[in-house]
């Protein structure tokens, strides 16, 4: 795994750095502040991001075609309103909600090897490889602890894929293999961790390498649950065959 690189976006490790609100983890906005309470219940920090996790995770479907790359389309509040997001805009949300509760939450991304994909986005993005994927890091008992809560437990069960589950003591990350034992995710360089979504140097990598950013179609229609469905119902109709 490659190692951290440095960025004018970056902060200090001090988690008191990663409380305060920001331009896309609002977590001041009305709406995020009343679903942080809505969800986190009582208890210690721990107990309350456990649950929060699993809020973001399961309450907001896994939309990759929803990847707009702006601060406007990045925004806690967008996904809320939506009810989707992509592992970015989602990993953006549990921060958000985290530091409505006084939980430090700062932003970690990393590239992947993605071998969980539907046709159309392999045709799409003409690559495997997943340039800024998006997690969150929670600061939990004085430790800093990953969390990704990018598949809801629906597409999980669709795609045959072991749903990421979060204690709030161990880093939640992709499995390196699915259900069957198929290759499914591999990390190969972590980017660091931010305050903020560093959204110029996102969007540079990725109209460097997506032929849809460079073609300025930055917003890709389709939907992705139904691509997975028909794709399973193949592949389970190829198998009895």
């Amino acid at each position: 795994i490659g190692k951290r690189r440095t960025s004018r976006h970056r902060m200090t490790d001090n988690p008191t750095d990663f409380l305060a609100p920001g331009p896309t983890v609002e977590s001041t906005a009305p709406a995020v502040v009343a679903f942080a309470a809505a969800h986190a219940g009582g208890g210690t920090a721990l107990e309350r991001a456990v649950r929060l996790y699993y809020a973001v995770r399961d309450g907001f479907r896994y939309d990759p075609y929803s990847s707009a790359l702006s601060v406007e389309g990045l925004k806690a509040t967008k996904v809320l309103d939506e009810q989707r997001g992509w592992c970015v805009s989602k990993a953006i949300l549990l921060a958000a909600v985290c530091r409505a509760q006084d939980i430090p939450a700062r932003l970690g991304f990393a590239d992947v090897r993605n071998h969980m994909s539907t046709e159309k986005m392999r045709q799409r993005m003409q690559t495997d490889l997943f340039y800024w994927h998006g997690y969150t890091d929670i600061f939990l008992d004085d430790r800093w602890v990953k969390a990704t809560p990018a598949f809801n437990i629906e597409l999980c069960e669709k795609f045959g894929l072991h749903p990421l589950e979060f204690d709030g003591r161990e880093d939640s990350i992709y499995h390196p293999f699915d259900v069957s034992g198929n290759r499914h995710m591999e990390y190969v360089n972590f980017r660091g961790t931010f305050a903020e979504p560093p959204v110029d140097e996102m969007l540079a990598t990725f109209q460097k390498h997506y032929p849809h950013w460079r073609n300025r179609s930055s917003e890709p229609q389709g939907d992705f649950e139904a691509e997975v469905e028909r794709e399973t119902a193949t592949q389970t109709a190829d198998a009895r065959a």
